[in-house]
């Protein structure tokens, strides 16, 4: 973005990296529709959430350098390691205290209720010692979910809350892509139609960049994913409300702030139009699923 539309360098920084967040929730939605199963969808998931965690903890570090604090390398990896640190312990802490209270009662109303204390308890707590809230989460989900020591949510709470917080994410994309429109709404694209085709193309290539070279890593061991698989990983990466969140929050100071909400808008639609909609397809042409 600098080389290409001239943008400064911290501003086409931020703009790199809240765009590489993919987005969980519209990823694991399709693959789940599409009935995806097996090591692909453990890896689609898997991938996406630390995917998202990682952006959010690297996009509080480059906004603080576009808002003209100056930081040092060993600060960064400082805040870095106190941030992922952190919040991993926050999100594990809560949750187990969370499951020693679920563990006691069979009623899915109270094990909601638990469920969501800990989801925003572990993020506001790590917020509040300036951690990362997203790792947070994240962890304490992970540990509701897989940890039975403590205490377990009984089978019918588990259908309860994850019909929950399956439409808890529906209504946050909801708001966040209103949210988005409202602020477009009065944008003239027409000016804008270069960076935004080349963002794009960037984020595509990035994307590509991230994907093979990671897997190549693996390729003679027990963990080596096929190529089938490294294509619907690479084509899966859709971009969408993380995205979108990270730009709204933008600070006032941060350089290009108008011109970054605008050019994610454009590299979302392009991910939801033509990336989502022929995933389906893509994963039948793949063989991951049937005809």
């Amino acid at each position: 973005m600098h080389y290409l539309v001239h943008w400064p360098w911290l501003g086409a920084l931020v703009f790199g990296v809240l765009i590489a967040a993919t987005d969980p929730v519209s990823v694991i939605a399709i693959f789940k529709e599409a009935k995806a199963h097996g090591r692909l969808l453990v890896l689609i998931e898997a991938e996406s959430l630390f995917n998202d965690g990682t952006a959010a903890v690297a996009f509080g570090v480059v906004v603080a350098l576009a808002s003209g604090q100056q930081l040092t390398a060993l600060e960064i990896s400082s805040m870095l390691a106190k941030s992922i640190g952190g919040g991993i312990l926050c999100g594990g802490v809560v949750a187990l205290g969370a499951l020693l209270l679920a563990g006691r009662t069979d009623d899915r109303l109270v094990e909601i209720t638990v469920t969501t204390v800990a989801a925003y308890g572990s993020f506001l707590l790590a917020e509040h010692f300036g951690w990362s809230g997203v790792l947070a989460t994240i962890t304490a989900g992970l540990v509701l979910g897989n940890f039975k020591s403590f205490g377990a949510i009984s089978d019918r709470g588990k259908e309860a809350v994850q019909s929950f917080w399956e439409y808890a994410a529906f209504i946050a994309n909801s708001l966040i892509f209103l949210l988005i429109g409202m602020q477009e709404a009065h944008q003239n694209f027409a000016t804008i139609w270069i960076p935004a085709v080349t963002a794009i193309a960037l984020v595509t290539l990035g994307r590509a960049v991230a994907m093979y070279p990671c897997c190549l890593a693996f390729s003679g061991s027990s963990l080596r994913v096929t190529m089938k698989h490294q294509h619907v990983l690479f084509w899966g990466g859709l971009r969408g409300a993380v995205a979108l969140a990270l730009a709204l929050g933008l600070p006032s100071e941060v350089p290009q702030r108008e011109e970054t909400i605008s050019i994610s808008f454009a590299v979302v639609a392009f991910s939801v139009f033509v990336q989502g909609l022929t995933m389906v397809p893509f994963l039948r042409r793949m063989g991951e699923i049937s005809h």
